[in-house]
């Protein structure tokens, strides 16, 4: 039967199947790897706070900083998807709160590299000194640092917001999805989330690029180790690369409503599926791939932890093995 045949009830009722099969089918193939680097992320931060030597070296430390606000990050984007995705309204006050707690721990990504870049930094052009300005305290201050930078501008947008008249409105309920761009709620919050998100990321840049100026130029003096400069060249540059990917996911909104504009209902709902995976998901599951695998220290007991210790016994020489080259790596 041709579809000029059916009735408007049919079409329409085969639409909205179609619409909701189609839901479903990229709720599964969003849900399903954020899930899988869930773990993956989890597993990690297990693995960091599972032996005294990852949680008394200050690279290890700051690294579980990144990978706790990364695993936060993912874990509220994919709840704030699915309640997009099942059509369910919030009320303004608990998107607010949502919005606020992804905003600070998205803010907290590009301020913690910034710090493992300047430890990457010391580290190479002044190794003699490294033992005595990164400790463990110095650490702990510069992450309680980044928190309450973080924690500053999150006060700023709830400041911001108070000065929308919430009185006039009927009802708090929002008549559109939960989403950043939904709490703009006046011109002053858009022009400074502007602003500051311009400031974090040309600021971080600058900082990780001129890390990794510093440690070229130091790699080409001779009393200078040449393997670990070129190690921590490397490990900049992945740091430059994250930077990047979390500056992407500023873009996002932007790039939606410019879509709006052009592209049907449809279209952009795929596009925003695409978008939300390759911005929001990989970026955060970057840094336990990047350094689960890297890392020679972190791996064995990182695949150890992973295998859910379904394995045999991991092998006593590689864990020492893993142990010796953390400790070499102190001296």
């Amino acid at each position: 039967m041709s579809y000029t045949n059916q009735s408007p009830t049919n079409v329409t009722v085969e639409q909205q199947y179609q619409g909701l099969l189609e839901r479903v089918l990229f709720s599964t193939l969003t849900t399903a790897p954020c899930c899988m680097f869930l773990f993956i992320n989890g597993t990690m931060l297990f693995t960091l706070r599972s032996k005294l030597v990852f949680r008394e070296t200050s690279r290890y430390i700051l690294l579980y900083n990144l990978l706790f606000a990364d695993t936060v990050q993912m874990a509220l984007s994919q709840l704030m998807y699915i309640i997009a995705t099942s059509r369910t309204m919030l009320t303004y006050p608990v998107c607010g709160v949502l919005n606020m707690l992804g905003d600070l721990t998205s803010q907290i990504s590009p301020l913690t590299l910034v710090v493992m870049s300047l430890e990457r930094y010391v580290a190479v052009c002044y190794p003699l000194r490294h033992a005595t300005i990164i400790t463990i305290r110095n650490t702990g201050v510069a992450i309680i640092a980044v928190w309450a930078f973080s924690s500053l501008n999150v006060l700023t947008r709830v400041l911001l917001l108070l000065e929308f008249p919430f009185e006039e409105l009927h009802s708090l309920q929002m008549k559109d999805f939960c989403s950043n761009v939904a709490m703009f709620l006046g011109p002053k919050s858009a022009l400074y989330d502007k602003a500051y998100t311009g400031f974090l990321f040309v600021s971080a840049g600058l900082a990780v690029i001129s890390s990794y100026i510093g440690v070229m130029v130091a790699a080409r003096s001779a009393s200078t180790d040449k393997a670990s400069a070129h190690k921590a060249r490397n490990t900049l540059l992945l740091h430059l690369v994250q930077l990047g990917l979390s500056l992407c996911s500023t873009f996002y909104s932007p790039i939606l409503i410019a879509l709006s504009r052009t592209v049907t209902r449809i279209v952009l709902v795929r596009a925003q599926n695409i978008l939300y995976v390759c911005v929001f998901i990989f970026p955060r599951c970057l840094s336990s791939l990047i350094y689960g695998i890297r890392d020679q220290t972190i791996r064995p007991v990182l695949m150890y932890h992973l295998c859910c210790r379904l394995t045999a016994v991991v092998p006593a020489k590689a864990e020492k093995k893993s142990l010796s080259t953390i400790e070499g790596g102190l001296h």
